[in-house]
């Protein structure tokens, strides 16, 4: 991409960022504020096992962030073939698979390794992802002309790597959601006007987290598109309809599981399964939506390796 190219992008992306702030903030104005100044993290009183498996999150973002960072900096997947991807990925995915097994937190110390909430999200983002790069990449081969071209052990033409990153990636993206919605959960009364922040807050934050991805993977030469223009503005919010759908989901997911009068009984890991392919299916279906309204076919091409 030129100079010329990449002023137009980075105006473009000003106006939009610019825009959605504009109306965060007008929205933030009609609130009324609780006595509470809110909190991002949950309460460790009232969801000790959503605090516990969030706070670990939290921890392990910089962790696995910086092990990237090194990685696309020093261009030191220069010298990975498919299984030094397949380790290295799978490697930053498995602190938050094994948590819950190894080293389980909170209340979930006293649960049974299916019924702790770190074991279900994990499910859940496991799922999520797994359904992700199986069939939603297919959209961005076909509707942005997508491509990776490293050595890659692949399933379906997608790099299996892929999935192990992507559970450390949505692991921490939703985290960060849960943080900004329950902000807003508990600093203002509840009201149609929370209600249209909460919503606004989901759009805007599925917008920056899709596009913040696609700029900061943007040095890694092995996954590219046929315009990155339209992968920076369009693409973001192609990618963002994952997340209009998954952070709301994942914010409400088990929400009761420290609720000691609680009568409803607790997701079992079946439950926890068929909730993930659900919402994976809304997403397919509103991918499949845009790919239709755009008259763009769709094509799954089966990869030499395969």
């Amino acid at each position: 991409m030129d100079s010329l190219a990449l002023d137009d992008v980075a105006v473009q992306m000003t106006m939009i960022m610019g825009t959605m702030m504009a109306m965060i903030l007008g929205i933030i104005v009609l609130q009324t504020r609780s006595s509470s100044p809110g909190i991002f993290l949950p309460d460790p009183k009232t969801e000790p096992s959503k605090y516990a498996y969030e706070h670990f999150a939290m921890w392990y973002s910089p962790v696995w962030m910086s092990a990237m960072a090194v990685i696309i900096i020093f261009q030191l997947y220069e010298q990975f073939d498919a299984t030094c991807y397949n380790g290295f990925l799978g490697t930053l995915a498995l602190p938050l698979v094994l948590q819950p097994l190894v080293w389980p937190l909170g209340p979930d110390v006293k649960r049974v390794w299916w019924e702790r909430y770190s074991t279900k999200a994990n499910l859940w983002i496991a799922v999520y992802s797994f359904i992700g790069n199986y069939w939603y990449t297919q959209y961005f081969y076909s509707v942005l002309k997508a491509k990776y071209t490293m050595p890659a052990t692949r399933l379906n033409n997608v790099p299996i790597a892929m999935t192990f990153a992507t559970h450390f990636y949505f692991s921490s993206y939703h985290f960060f959601s849960n943080a900004l919605l329950r902000k807003v959960e508990t600093r203002y009364r509840s009201g149609p006007a929370r209600t249209l922040l909460f919503i606004t807050v989901v759009l805007f934050f599925s917008y920056f987290t899709a596009f913040m991805e696609t700029l900061t993977i943007s040095a890694f030469p092995y996954y590219s598109f046929e315009d990155r223009d339209m992968a920076y503005t369009v693409g973001s919010a192609f990618y963002g309809i994952y997340f209009i759908v998954s952070f709301p989901a994942f914010y409400y997911f088990e929400t009761g599981i420290d609720g000691k009068n609680n009568k409803s009984k607790s997701a079992t890991l079946w439950d926890v399964f068929i909730s993930s392919c659900g919402y994976g299916m809304l997403i397919l279906c509103l991918l499949d939506f845009v790919r239709l309204w755009l008259k763009i076919p769709l094509v799954v091409e089966i990869s030499p390796e395969e």
